[in-house]
């Protein structure tokens, strides 16, 4: 289990990583595993690139694939709108707003 996403789950903190060539800030919002034992963060970008070129939007990521994350000092202060507690992409959640 990845303690800095629950950190930043918890203090409702932004995250700034790379994934897939990118650079991402995002507000996480929920962190667990599929039905095939791989970890997801479900969060929402505020900033950076995607191949979708689609931002803000949602995103769900594979742990694994994040590299460089850093837990930003800036908070954000309730969910974003669209989040759905229970995450059905997640077969068990370890920490959710």
């Amino acid at each position: 289990m990845n303690t800095k996403l629950i950190t930043a789950i918890e203090n409702m903190n932004l995250l700034e990583f790379n994934y897939k060539g990118h650079k991402r800030i995002v507000e996480p919002h929920a962190y667990g595993i599929t039905t095939k034992s791989n970890e997801i963060l479900r969060a929402y970008q505020t900033d950076g690139t995607s191949d979708s070129g689609k931002v803000p939007d949602w995103r769900l990521f594979s742990v694994n694939k994040i590299e460089g994350l850093r837990i930003l000092d800036e908070t954000f202060t309730k969910p974003r709108y669209g989040y759905k507690v229970g995450d059905s992409a997640m077969a068990e959640i370890y920490c959710e707003l």
